[in-house]
């Protein structure tokens, strides 16, 4: 199966590439910078969705949608929030097209709408002009929405799942009668985040606010959570945003409170999208394909049959039919790779890149003995064992398998998380990798200036991190606490 990957170390940016490719889960369009997400990357997808959709529902939140184009005036109404997308905004300004003799199809001139409308790269000003309409009382309070949708950014450069012109996420849009009762909304939703991020993805997280600078457009304040990949570089995993009275004042939406005085609404919006996928890709995967976690693999058991003749493989088929009966009742996702057009070794490789948590494989030999091979495919270590209670053994391999790969990320990030205490050691260990701690001034020219010299950015302000005096790494002002810094996609 010539399915070979870059190795990480050669070239990391073109191993990420071919596994996206190679393990069939997605590739690019004939639209400029826009992508085809195939069957199995969004199966992944799906796992995501099933899990946050829930995660929202228990939290009291629920679904609605909001339309795709937006009134070009809609963004004028919050300055910072259309200087924060402008230059991303895909712009419509007709309606029709029609036949030309000698050019073609054209757009037709004719048909120029009377106000351009913007293709949604985020639906605060939509939802807020909705809202006015929603709230009159502090009766008509809290109003906890969720919208999975699409939604577009016109990046210049772009890469699978990571940054794309379109692409796919979930954005909450919350309305509050109180300050307090926002911002608890906006840190409630940072820990969803993070325990999705830590719990399913097995992906280790850093929690925090965002420096000024690196806010939302139009947010009083951002909480992120923040995570670091096999090459050292940051990824902004999901972001929760206090939006304070902002498009409520943007969008004229007031509410009589129990005071029987009028009042602005208080905001939140938080989201995650598809950009998920490139982080679970670079979070876990080797050079061998991809590891997915079991809490969110599509596929979390594949059975191969291994034989020669037809009678041995209905006597395999039988026994196989019963492990899968039992590992369904038990929740487990399995697949029996029966298929006759290609061998177990071409199967292996398959599934190996595909990232199955569990591989078993089963011959005329292991119905003798009662016995069933196991691959592992975070360790690919194998073992073979008895067919007795081997759904039970199953599950539990796959929750030990869930734990290590945590533990490998968690290990990687600690080991790759350094201070800084001067400049010239800043620099040096940013080039390497990895999250730096570092002392900074609070001020944004001395954080616009570090990203310009080193491309280094403040990742996070993060909660778990006590305050501490000391000198800023740049200015060598004076600080109170060390941020997080590292380079970032």
């Amino acid at each position: 199966m010539a399915k070979e990957l870059t190795p990480r170390s050669e070239n990391y940016s073109q191993w990420y590439n071919d596994l996206v490719t190679k393990a069939d889960l997605a590739e690019n369009s004939a639209v400029r910078g826009s992508m085809v997400i195939k069957p199995y990357g969004y199966a992944i997808w799906e796992k995501m969705q099933q899990v946050l959709d829930g995660m929202f529902k228990e939290t009291g939140h629920q679904n609605a949608y909001f339309p795709l184009f937006i009134p070009k005036s809609f963004f004028s109404k919050e300055a910072s929030h259309v200087e924060g997308f402008a230059k991303e905004c895909a712009v419509v300004t007709h309606y029709r097209l029609k036949a030309d003799e000698k050019l073609g199809i054209i757009v037709d001139p004719d048909a120029k709408l009377e106000e351009e409308l913007i293709v949604r790269p985020t639906s605060e000003t939509i939802i807020w002009d909705t809202y006015r309409r929603w709230v009159q009382s502090y009766r008509d309070l809290p109003i906890l929405i969720n919208q999975w949708a699409n939604v577009v950014r016109w990046e210049m450069r772009t890469r699978l799942f990571l940054r794309t012109a379109e692409f796919l996420w979930q954005e909450g849009h919350t309305a509050h009668a109180t300050e307090r009762e926002a911002i608890a909304e906006a840190e409630q939703m940072l820990r969803v985040y993070a325990t999705f991020a830590r719990e399913y993805m097995a992906m280790p997280v850093l929690t925090g606010v965002k420096s000024p600078n690196e806010r939302f457009a139009g947010a009083v304040e951002t909480y992120c959570i923040e995570a670091l990949m096999q090459d050292g570089k940051a990824l902004q995993a999901g972001t929760s945003h206090f939006l304070g009275q902002n498009f409520a004042k943007a969008f004229d939406v007031k509410f009589v409170n129990k005071e029987n005085t009028q009042e602005y609404v208080w905001a939140t919006s938080w989201g995650v999208s598809t950009r998920l996928i490139g982080a679970l890709i670079m979070a876990h995967s080797d050079d061998n394909g991809l590891v997915l976690p079991p809490r969110l693999a599509p596929i979390q058991v594949v059975i191969v049959p291994i034989f020669k003749k037809e009678e041995e493989f209905a006597a395999i088929t039988e026994r196989v039919q019963e492990v899968m009966k039992e590992l369904r009742k038990r929740g487990i996702t399995v697949k029996y790779d029966d298929r006759d057009t290609h061998k177990p070794g071409f199967k292996f490789a398959e599934w190996e890149m595909k990232g199955v948590p569990v591989r078993l494989a089963i011959g005329p030999r292991d119905l003798e003995k009662g016995t069933v091979e196991v691959a592992r495919r975070d360790t690919l270590e194998k073992e073979t064992l008895q067919f007795i209670h081997i759904a039970e053994k199953i599950e539990h391999l796959l929750e030990k398998i869930q734990e290590n790969i945590y533990q490998k990320a968690f290990d990687y990030r600690e080991q790759n998380t350094f201070k800084a205490d001067n400049w010239e050691d800043f620099k040096t260990k940013i080039e390497a990798g990895g999250f730096v701690l570092a002392h900074w001034d609070g001020t944004t020219e001395t954080e616009i200036r570090i990203k310009e010299e080193t491309k280094a950015t403040i990742r996070v302000i993060a909660d778990n991190i006590a305050p501490e005096t000391g000198k800023c790494v740049y200015s060598g002002n004076e600080s109170k606490r060390r941020v997080v810094f590292a380079k970032a996609y």
